[in-house]
């Protein structure tokens, strides 16, 4: 598959990348890493990064502004993202022809080529693993940027390499990218640097979270408890690893409230909670998934349906 994909792109002048929204460094990584791996073995081709710039993400790179018309004939690929809806941008599919590579549960099989790796630490190692078939079928080579972007995604969605998403491959593919010249502590301090609000709200999360004897944990940030900090819903995205450090703690929902809705990111050290994530219509990775609710009562029904997974392992 990696072959057919490598043919397609040799077949557009344009190519244009999509991520999912509320990008992570993975989704960005990806990406953006992948745009520039193609225009440095293919300078003449015109390569973009469409979708929304999240200030987050500033330490990584920015994406680009794409047009309408730059659609037309257009290659688009899309990175990261298992379902349509997510996918940032949503003139994704105005394109000639549609790419998926991705390493989540393929729930969504969108895309005149799709190549899902459900074992993958990240989609960012598939890029790697495109740019191996590359490097032997097209003698591509590596750029120090694209390699620091594919760093960056593999450490993000493997937390650092402590998740069990991570392999013997993950490994061999973070030691191959780290040849290259970037600044790793750069890199890491843009990562995992906080302000120290951000630092304040992670000790009232640690005060204030519930957790029953099954291992269950949640808490609850409120729109008040936001403002009392300075803090805004994406900046919460930082915050979501916090409550695994908890002995005895099995999975946990941190609930965030926005405007109209309120955000479910769930975490798990062991239970399998992406089902429960598409039971509130979201999605995600057996150890890592989100979703939304749109009322507390909704929300108070993710937590009882985490602590019934939690009781029931």
């Amino acid at each position: 598959m990696y072959s057919q994909i490598i043919d397609t792109i040799k077949q557009f002048d344009t190519i244009i990348i999509h991520r999912h929204v509320r990008p992570d460094p993975d989704a960005y990584g990806s990406q953006i890493g992948l745009k520039y791996m193609i225009s440095h073995n293919y300078p003449n081709k015109r390569v973009l990064a469409a979708g929304g710039h999240d200030y987050t993400m500033d330490f990584l790179d920015f994406p680009d502004a794409v047009e309408d018309t730059d659609f037309e004939g257009a290659l688009v690929i899309v990175t990261d993202t298992a379902n349509t809806d997510r996918i940032d941008d949503q003139r994704y599919d105005t394109g000639a022809k549609l790419i998926k590579i991705d390493h989540h549960p393929n729930d969504d099989n969108y895309g005149d080529i799709c190549q899902v790796d459900v074992t993958a630490s990240s989609s960012s190692e598939m890029i790697y693993e495109l740019f191996t078939y590359g490097q032997i079928e097209e003698n591509w080579t590596l750029t120090a940027a694209s390699a620091r972007l594919l760093y960056a995604g593999i450490i993000g969605d493997t937390g650092r390499f402590l998740f069990p998403s991570t392999t013997q491959k993950t490994f061999d593919v973070a030691g191959e990218l780290i040849k290259y010249d970037f600044d790793r502590n750069e890199l890491h301090n843009g990562m995992y640097e906080m302000d120290r609000k951000l630092l304040h709200l992670q000790g009232y999360m640690y005060q204030n979270f519930e957790m029953n004897e099954d291992g269950a944990a949640f808490v609850k940030i409120t729109r008040d408890i936001l403002a009392e900090f300075d803090v805004t819903p994406t900046d919460t995205s930082l915050l979501v690893g916090t409550l695994g450090n908890v002995k005895g703690i099995k999975a946990w929902v941190i609930l965030i409230e926005e405007e109209s809705e309120i955000r479910v990111r769930l975490r798990s050290k062991g239970p399998v909670i992406n089902n429960l994530a598409k039971e509130f219509g979201g999605g995600g990775h057996p150890m890592a998934s989100g979703a939304v609710a749109y009322s507390w009562e909704e929300a108070d029904r993710v937590i009882e349906r985490l602590e019934e997974i939690c009781a029931s392992v």
